[in-house]
């Protein structure tokens, strides 16, 4: 056997086994957010500084929407995260972390709750956890990880895949652009979307906006798990 065939199936062996820490992380997840109820799932840059506007935004959002009774759920960083878990704790609410070792995010941040301190060594298995139990998500300026939290939410709503949840962008001034692209190229020059799809997100200013917002969306839509 040559050297690349041993090797890959070597690989192939180690992936098996792989399935078991993959199914224990999901099964730790499904059942301690279960106990939890209902959360948002806030996102947002872990490189962001206590000095900026984002960061007290983060912690208004989430101290509102504890206060109403809704767990807040973020990566367990620092920036926008900490801003978040801070928040939650501030109005008295559950404030969960999700985990995962990154090169500018090594350690949880100290606003969460001990007892919903979850850690992860998938990516995939944390996204999964971030939306099953979120009747909402609020996407603060970030990086591509934002980014590519913000597209998986409205990319599982349009395809119908999880029921239809509120999404929210903070901060026309730093979204605009992207938006501005979304309907130009994607749907007016390509025709990749289609012009309902816009509407499945709002870009808000403001922590009592983005409340409002979700709060309004719940008044006439069931609190429940997306799948």
């Amino acid at each position: 056997m040559n050297k690349i065939r041993k090797d890959w199936n070597d690989i192939k062996i180690n992936d098996s086994w792989a399935i078991f820490k993959i199914m224990s992380e999901f099964v730790e997840g499904y059942e301690r957010m279960a106990r939890i109820g209902p959360c948002v799932s806030i996102f947002g840059s872990a490189r962001t500084k206590e000095n900026n506007p984002y960061y007290q935004i983060g912690i208004e959002i989430a101290e509102l929407l504890a206060e109403a009774g809704y767990g807040v759920i973020t990566g367990g960083g620092p920036g926008i995260m900490e801003a978040a878990n801070k928040g939650a704790q501030k109005g008295g609410g559950k404030s969960v972390g999700l985990n995962i070792d990154l090169p500018f995010e090594q350690n949880h941040n100290p606003f969460i709750d001990p007892e919903h301190n979850l850690e992860f060594d998938y990516f995939f298995v944390r996204k999964v956890i971030f939306v099953k139990y979120a009747q909402g998500f609020v996407i603060l300026p970030g990086g591509f990880g934002t980014l590519d939290e913000f597209f998986e939410a409205l990319t599982l709503i349009q395809t119908k895949k999880i029921n239809k949840r509120p999404v929210v962008l903070i901060g026309k001034t730093y979204w605009q652009g992207l938006v501005d692209w979304i309907e130009a190229s994607m749907l007016n020059q390509e025709q990749n979307i289609s012009a309902n799809d816009l509407s499945l997100f709002r870009i808000l200013d403001t922590a009592q906006e983005a409340f409002d917002y979700i709060d309004d969306f719940y008044k006439t839509h069931e609190l429940s798990p997306n799948f």
